[in-house]
């Protein structure tokens, strides 16, 4: 993908103008009526050259078209693609990639998570925003990180994968350094969180969000709110109990004793109850959904008026914070999706040119529901 303004250079299919389709499709011109030639190009298999003759080009033009498209004029470009649909053409694979030396794959590995809500709609955005640009994804799975740099050599010596996307990164991690050492194009859903910033990555600002989270409901009139988060240590966790921390310093606040577990139901509710023994807050900001959904339990068990005077917003947006209508920061995540395959296809494009990482931080949204009101 190039961003770049498309170089002014003449159409490579030199014609004469006697030549050249009309603008109405019905104009006779040399003897050939071009109602008739396009019909008769529909009724068969599409290929190249029936995409060249309905587009009025030459056979390189629909190549630079689908392989070079920064070689191509716009309009001439707009006018191919119109032809390729209205053939319904597809380029043959094998021809392609003997072509651009390109497999059209990129490889994504499935970890095993406690809750796999975000990474599995992240792999189905993926997917669908890949296949736009006639991409596959190659699924893989490893025991570990170093098992995972074992495999990238299968896959890109047995499939020739053109690169690929990482996720889950975490301090100390070797693939990173490994990809960026061999020259293979890749960039990964999340940030190095030890540094350097050597490579590309797209992440969410969870700091961020919470910190809005925090302040919507201070806004609301909460003096005295506790945060549900995960072990200590845990990057993601401790960067979204960041966000809490600073908005209540901010307002001048004082900060309960976070509360912490794993990310799971009986965690949230266990540490949700042992938070609401202990101090008189009125609110709770949770590191996720599932530690939301326990807390959420806990404070009813507790008697609390959950939704008009006790408020508690989770994490991720899950299709289980919406059946329990459950308050929520939602990630973005067809965007960093978009963002990830924009540069990891411009590393593609532009082998041995070493564009600069890129960095992209993008904030959650927040969505309330009936979790969150008002204290008495």
């Amino acid at each position: 993908m190039n961003d770049a303004a498309p170089r002014k250079q003449p159409d490579t299919a030199a014609r004469p103008a006697s030549a050249l389709p009309s603008e109405g499709t019905g104009e006779v011109r040399d003897g050939r009526d071009n109602n008739r030639s396009a019909n008769r190009i529909r009724g068969s298999k599409a290929t190249l050259s029936s995409v060249a003759s309905l587009a009025g080009v030459s056979k390189q033009t629909v190549s630079n078209v689908l392989n070079s498209p920064h070689l191509v004029r716009s309009d001439t470009a707009e006018r191919v693609k119109a032809a390729i649909a209205e053939l319904s053409y597809r380029p043959h694979q094998g021809a392609q990639q003997l072509r651009t030396r390109r497999s059209q794959l990129l490889g994504l590995r499935i970890h095993q998570v406690p809750d796999p809500t975000v990474l599995d709609r992240f792999l189905h955005a993926v997917t669908d925003i890949a296949a736009e640009s006639d991409y596959r994804i190659i699924l893989y799975t490893a025991a570990d990180d170093d098992r995972e740099i074992d495999t990238y050599a299968e896959l890109l010596d047995r499939w020739n994968i053109d690169g690929l996307v990482l996720s889950s990164t975490h301090s100390g991690d070797r693939r990173t350094r490994h990809l960026s050492d061999q020259g293979v194009p890749f960039v990964s859903f999340g940030r190095p969180w030890d540094g350097p910033h050597h490579h590309s990555w797209v992440d969410v600002d969870g700091r961020a969000g919470t910190r809005s989270a925090t302040e919507q409901l201070i806004t609301a009139g909460h003096r005295r709110i506790g945060f549900i988060g995960w072990p200590e240590g845990s990057e993601t966790g401790d960067d979204r109990l960041s966000g809490w921390a600073d908005a209540l310093s901010a307002a001048g606040l004082a900060r309960p004793e976070p509360r912490r577990g794993t990310n799971d139901f009986p965690s949230g509710w266990t540490a949700a109850t042992d938070l609401l023994r202990g101090d008189d807050v009125t609110a709770m900001v949770c590191v996720s959904d599932q530690m939301g959904l326990g807390a959420l339990s806990a404070a009813r068990d507790a008697g609390r008026a959950v939704g008009s005077e006790f408020s508690i917003i989770g994490f991720d947006n899950s299709d289980a914070a919406v059946a329990a209508n459950l308050s929520s920061l939602s990630q973005p995540l067809r965007l960093v999706a978009d963002n990830c395959l924009r540069i990891v296809f411009n590393q593609i494009q532009h082998p041995g040119e070493g564009p600069a990482p890129e960095h992209v931080l993008l904030a959650p949204t927040l969505e309330l529901r009936g979790s969150t009101g008002h204290p008495g």
